[in-house]
């Protein structure tokens, strides 16, 4: 074997011991984690920058947590007012890791673990001020005040954890369910009763501007045909004015103008029978021009 397979053959290897060796002597903190570093199970060094550090194999190990900040999603839990009426309340929390070493020695770095150990001060707390409170207390204004006081108490509380509670707040408060029921039937009782209450003024009012629209339309009918009648009798009036004043202008005329009308209402098409005497006075016309006997 010559000189250059024996490199080549060698390379690969000697590229393996240097990352297993590189591996095994250092560990790499990313810029969202913490890390502790431990000796035989006790805590050396709990201060790291992102970046590359070294450790002794088997004699050091090292525990890394996340720092970015974490939500506690609690369970909706029931709770007394200060009128001992129950409530339910759903609630959820930020929070992040604040002292790495406190934290790996109260809840040994399990995430579930120190949710539930929050939990329990949350409820703690949300129990001790929902007691002090109304109902009415705690949906209305007074609620953001209740935020940043149960955010100051659990973070209190919650210092022996090694975290740092950043925000508690409280997403929804319901009734129970039997409570609910009686509340919602309490409700609809109320708006049928605003329901038919309303209706009920409709209708009045609905009646009260149909007889005033009745009233004005016989008001306006019987204006109408007192004014028609007028104008009626006005007409008449001059008409007999008119055919008056024409039958002293010219009387015979006017009585041989009437006659021809007789004739042609009484000859027409219409197919009617009349039986008169020759010499009658309707026929006046037809024996002299003038109407003379």
């Amino acid at each position: 074997m010559n000189r250059s397979t024996l490199i080549k053959t060698l390379l690969p290897l000697g590229l393996a011991v240097v990352v297993v060796f590189f591996s095994a002597f250092t560990f790499v903190v990313q810029e969202y984690e913490v890390a502790l570093k431990l000796r035989l199970g006790e805590i050396v060094a709990d201060q790291y920058d992102p970046g590359i550090h070294f450790k002794v194999p088997v004699l050091n190990q090292i525990k890394k947590f996340d720092r970015r900040l974490q939500t506690l999603d609690s369970q909706p839990e029931r709770f007394l007012t200060v009128e001992k009426k129950d409530v339910i309340v759903d609630s959820y929390a930020k929070w992040r890791i604040a002292q790495p070493a406190q934290f790996l020695r109260s809840t040994g770095g399990s995430n579930a673990r120190t949710s539930r150990l929050l939990s329990e001060r949350i409820n703690t707390s949300l129990r001790d001020e929902f007691g002090k409170r109304t109902i009415q207390e705690v949906v209305t204004d007074d609620r953001l005040a209740l935020m940043e006081l149960l955010t100051k108490e659990v973070n209190a509380n919650a210092g022996d954890l090694g975290v740092e509670v950043i925000d508690v707040r409280v997403k929804q408060i319901d009734l129970p369910p039997e409570v609910s029921e009686s509340v919602y039937q309490r409700m609809r009782a109320e708006r049928e009763r605003v329901a038919r209450d309303l209706r009920a003024k409709g209708g009045e009012a609905a009646e009260r501007i149909r007889a005033d629209a009745d009233r004005q339309r016989t008001v306006i009918i019987a204006e109408a045909y007192k004014e028609a009648e007028e104008t009626r009798g006005e007409g008449d009036a001059k008409s007999a004015e008119i055919y008056a004043k024409a039958y002293t202008r010219d009387p015979d005329f006017y009585a041989f103008y009437r006659s021809l009308e007789a004739y042609r209402n009484s000859m027409g098409e219409g197919g009617n029978m009349m039986v008169l005497e020759p010499d009658s006075e309707f026929f006046r016309f037809f024996r002299e021009a003038d109407g003379q006997p």
